[in-house]
């Protein structure tokens, strides 16, 4: 989910070729899978397609992808795990850091709950995905001024 509203940010504000989105799993229980159909539901009900296939996890995404985000801790220790140097360490980050309206300590897994957790965790990602894309686009000017 993250990444379907991740990459509809972008779209909005007419980045999408400045930025490389990807979503990937520590365990590839789904792989190849596309998301929960329950979630595609809810998405889809906000204006989210969510098109993409599950795919584990790789160590060279340490080298494509300047942030890696965990949606909660047991990710972050997976990630952190699969860091074999403090720069890629460094690369690692909490979904929920980037919350404003929100205070969450992890992004749920709605799986075994009903309606209400999924529209939760879009809630959730939404708050999150924006504050991510504004801190990212500070960084941006920052750099190139």
């Amino acid at each position: 989910m993250a990444e379907g509203i991740f990459r509809k940010i972008v779209e909005r504000e007419g980045e999408s070729e400045g930025f490389t989105i990807d979503s990937a799993g520590l365990i590839g229980y789904h792989q190849g899978e596309l998301p929960d159909s329950r979630m595609r539901f809810h998405a889809g009900k906000r204006g989210y397609t969510l098109s993409h296939r599950s795919r584990p996890f790789s160590r060279a995404d340490f080298d494509r992808f300047d942030m890696i985000i965990g949606m909660d801790e047991q990710n972050i220790d997976g990630l952190r795990d699969k860091a074999h140097t403090l720069e890629e360490t460094r690369k690692v980050f909490r979904m929920v850091d980037f919350s404003c309206d929100f205070q969450a300590t992890h992004i749920p897994d709605p799986y075994y709950g009903g309606d209400q957790g999924f529209e939760q965790v879009i809630d959730l990602l939404e708050d999150a995905c924006e504050k991510l894309y504004a801190e990212i686009r500070e960084e941006k000017l920052t750099f190139s001024s």
